[in-house]
């Protein structure tokens, strides 16, 4: 595995979702080309939730250390346009109380666009909701900018790096979109899109994990 100056020695990844079908995909994703240990974290709905999982795993003698971390999953997309199965890569995560920048966004963006070929890749502001944004919320996030909404992402970052530096990222799937509003997950043909594009995200991640820790010349 890669050195960085700034984060030295074997770096571990860390992907935080929320929802056990979330972790299902992720687990279940080709592991082949992981540059290190990998874990995948289930920490519950919302942020408070991500926020204190995210802290318990993170930092000196923690579980996971100083791994570099991804806060994946689903989310709602705020374009029009837009269609269940399309990837979104946070160039930051924002919600009220704080905006973070994410590391290495067109790298990861171009490696997504490799691993699952087909499916457009949106870039932009992720943003940060304790609760389901439906209608005219999701017009208002629309017009900050915002390209996507989800719960824990913001929160799973502010946590992370609170627990010192780190490559940090946010790759969501758009199960939720303006013009193909989810009903119910598992019987409806986006919400099983969705899944599979979820699954298949995995050597995308390792991509920009590996890339991101090789010596700067």
């Amino acid at each position: 595995m890669g050195r960085s100056p700034a984060f030295p020695g074997p770096v571990p990844l860390l992907i935080a979702c929320a929802l056990g079908i979330e972790r299902f995909a992720l687990r279940g994703g080709d592991r082949k080309g992981a540059p290190g240990p990998v874990t995948v974290l289930r920490t519950g709905m919302g942020p408070g939730a991500a926020e204190a999982a995210v802290g318990r795993v993170l930092g000196p003698g923690r579980p996971a250390g100083d791994a570099a971390v991804i806060a994946s999953g689903f989310c709602a997309g705020l374009v029009p346009g837009m269609r269940p199965g399309d990837l979104v890569v946070a160039d930051e995560t924002r919600d009220p109380r704080s905006s973070t920048a994410c590391t290495g966004v067109e790298l990861l963006a171009g490696a997504l666009a490799r691993a699952v070929p087909g499916r457009t890749v949106h870039t932009g502001p992720l943003a940060g909701s304790d609760h389901v944004v439906r209608g005219h919320e999701r017009a208002g996030l629309r017009a900050t900018g915002a390209v996507a909404v989800d719960m824990e992402s913001a929160a799973t970052l502010r946590s992370a790096l609170r627990a010192g530096p780190r490559p940090v990222a946010a790759v969501r799937v758009v199960v939720d979109a303006p013009e193909h509003e989810l009903v119910r997950m598992g019987t409806v043909r986006g919400g099983i899109s969705a899944f599979r594009v979820l699954r298949a995200v995995l050597p995308a991640f390792f991509e920009w994990h590996r890339s991101l820790l090789l010596p700067r010349r």
